[in-house]
C-alpha cells in the first residue's frame, strides 16, 4: 500500500506529515515506557522482520498480489508506540533507499502503514485478548484479528483521504468498496503471517512477547466465610535467560526472506496499485525523485543477475533497517533510563 508521489495534493500531504510527526512524536515519548530490557533488543529486528516480509508479495486474486503492513504484528511483539516507530523506520528506508512509496507522500504512508495499522491493530487485539481465556492461544487468535482488520482500516483511510484531497476525481463508494474487498483478501494474509510469527515467538520465548504480559491466571484464596482474594505469588528466582539465540535466529530468517525467497514474492500489482489503476486514481502519478538510486525497485544497478540483484537488494534492507532502527531505539532507551534516574 505505499502511495507514491503525485496521488495528493499539497494541502493534504502537508497535513498527513504534520499528522505523522505528531504521531512520531507521542510515540518516541511513549516507546520510552515500553523499550525495557526485553523489548528493546527485539525492537530492531522486528523492523528488519517486516522489511523482509514486506518484500514477499503474495497472490491475493487474479493479477493481484498483497504483502504484510505490519503495524500489529510490531505491536503484539514489542508494544504500540514502538511498533509506529518499527514500520516508520521500514517506510523511510523504502522511500529513500528503494524508491518505495513517494518522498511527498511520506506522511501519508506513516499515517496509514504505521499509525493507523497499530492503533485499529492493538485495539482489536486488546478487546479480544481480554475477553478471552488467559493463554497463547488467546494472543495468537487476537494477534489473528488485529492483523486482519487493520489492512481494510487502512484502505478505507486512505480512500477517504483520497477523497479530500486526492489529485483524480473518484466516486468514493465504488473506490471504497474496491479496496475494502481486495485488502480484506490481503487482511487475511496479514494475519496468518501476525498469528504464525507471535505463536512461534511465544513457543520459545514468551517472555519476549509484549502482548502476552499479564497473561498469567492469578491464584484465588477462598476464605471460611466463603469470601476469595486473588494472590500473586512472588517469582521463583531463575536464571536470567539472554535473548540473544531469538534474535540471531530472527536476523538469520530476515535475510533468508530477504535474500532468497523473495525473488520469488508475486509480480502482480499489489491492492493498491491494482484498484489505482482500474479507477484511475494514478493519473497524475509522478516517479520516484530518487528512482535512480542504485538500490531502486528492489535491485541492484550494474548487476546482470537479477537473482543475484535482489537478494543483495534485500541483504543490504534488512541491515540497513537494523542499524537504523537500532540507532533509534538505543537513543530512546537511554532517555529512558535517563528520565528513571532523575526520579
Amino acid at each position: 500500500m505505499h502511495v507514491p508521489d503525485g496521488f495528493f495534493t499539497a494541502p493534504v500531504s502537508v497535513a498527513a506529515g504534520a499528522f505523522a510527526a505528531t504521531g512520531l512524536g507521542v510515540c518516541l515519548r511513549g516507546a520510552r515506557r515500553e523499550l525495557d530490557d526485553r523489548t528493546a533488543p527485539m525492537a530492531g529486528l522486528v523492523a528488519a522482520f517486516v522489511f523482509a516480509v514486506q518484500m514477499l508479495n503474495f497472490p491475493v486474486g487474479a493479477g493481484t498480489s498483497g504483502h504484510l503492513l505490519g503495524g500489529t504484528l510490531a505491536a503484539v511483539l514489542v508494544g504500540p508506540y514502538t511498533a509506529v516507530l518499527c514500520v516508520s523506520v521500514v517506510l523511510l528506508v523504502q522511500g529513500f533507499f528503494f524508491a518505495d512509496g513517494g518522498l511527498t507522500a511520506l506522511g501519508v504512508n506513516i499515517t496509514l502503514m504505521a499509525i493507523v495499522t497499530t492503533v485499529v491493530g492493538w485495539t482489536v487485539f486488546r478487546l479480544i485478548v481480554r475477553s478471552l481465556p488467559r493463554g497463547r492461544t488467546a494472543v495468537s487468535v487476537a494477534a489473528f484479528a488485529g492483523a486482519l482488520v487493520s489492512v481494510p482500516a487502512a484502505a478505507l483511510a486512505f480512500t477517504v483521504l483520497f477523497w479530500l484531497g486526492g489529485t483524480a476525481p473518484i466516486d468514493v463508494s465504488s473506490v471504497a468498496v474496491a479496496m475494502g474487498g481486495v485488502h480484506v483478501l490481503i487482511g487475511l494474509g496479514e494475519g496468518l503471517i501476525t498469528a504464525l510469527t507471535v505463536s512461534s515467538v511465544l513457543a520459545v520465548r514468551p517472555d519476549l512477547v509484549y502482548g502476552a504480559r499479564g497473561l498469567t491466571t492469578p491464584l484465588v484464596l477462598r476464605t471460611a466465610d466463603g469470601r476469595t482474594t486473588d494472590v500473586t505469588p512472588a517469582p521463583a528466582p531463575e536464571r536470567v535467560r539472554s535473548p540473544r539465540p531469538l534474535l540471531i535466529g530472527g536476523a538469520l530468517v530476515a535475510v533468508l526472506l530477504a535474500g532468497v525467497v523473495s525473488f520469488y514474492a508475486s509480480s502482480s500489482p499489489d491492492g493498491l496499485e491494482k484498484v489505482a489503476g482500474d479507477k484511475g486514481l494514478d493519473t497524475h502519478q509522478a516517479d520516484h525523485t530518487l528512482g535512480g538510486s542504485p538500490l531502486a525497485d528492489y535491485g541492484v544497478k550494474g548487476v546482470g543477475d537479477q537473482r543475484l540483484a535482489v537478494g543483495v537488494a534485500g541483504v543490504a534492507g534488512v541491515g540497513i533497517t537494523v542499524l537504523a532502527g537500532g540507532a533509534i531505539f538505543s537513543v530512546v532507551r537511554r532517555r529512558r533510563d535517563a528520565d528513571r534516574a532523575h526520579v
